[in-house]
């Protein structure tokens, strides 16, 4: 996967550190529409310099893929799926609809903190690793 970012500041010999603005599926068109007032925010993340890129520089970088894929089925599915499994366990069960909705909430909760467990791991281990290919 390829973004647009730009360099904030050289890290060390081999990395800087860069800013990638967030997509949006709105796609900040706002005079469109009637604004729901968030700013394209940036996200900071540390990347490999082999082409020794300065700061203020615009710079496409290149992330994996694959990984990128986990990390969307883990944030959007998986809970999703858990929602479901518990609603159709409490169903099948013959529970009460407060169990059912009960069951499906807390299978949801569960991927969420899935989710924010998966994160922090991540981001202890380094989070995403980004390499800066080429000028943009």
């Amino acid at each position: 996967m390829t973004q647009i970012a730009t360099v904030e500041r050289i890290l060390d010999s081999g990395h800087a550190e860069i800013s990638v603005p967030r997509k949006s599926a709105c796609g900040h068109d706002c005079e469109e529409c009637a604004g729901c007032g968030v700013t394209g925010a940036a996200v900071h993340a540390r990347a490999r310099n082999p082409i020794g890129a300065a700061p203020g520089q615009k710079v496409v970088v290149e992330s994996s893929t694959k990984k990128m894929l986990h990390i969307v089925a883990l944030v959007y599915l998986i809970p999703v799926a858990l929602f479901f499994l518990g609603y159709f366990a409490a169903v099948a069960a013959s529970a009460g609809v407060a169990v059912q909705y009960t069951a499906a909430g807390a299978g949801f909760l569960l991927g969420i903190l899935g989710a924010i467990g998966y994160d922090r791991r991540l981001r202890a281990k380094g989070g995403l690793s980004f390499t800066i290919v080429r000028l943009f």
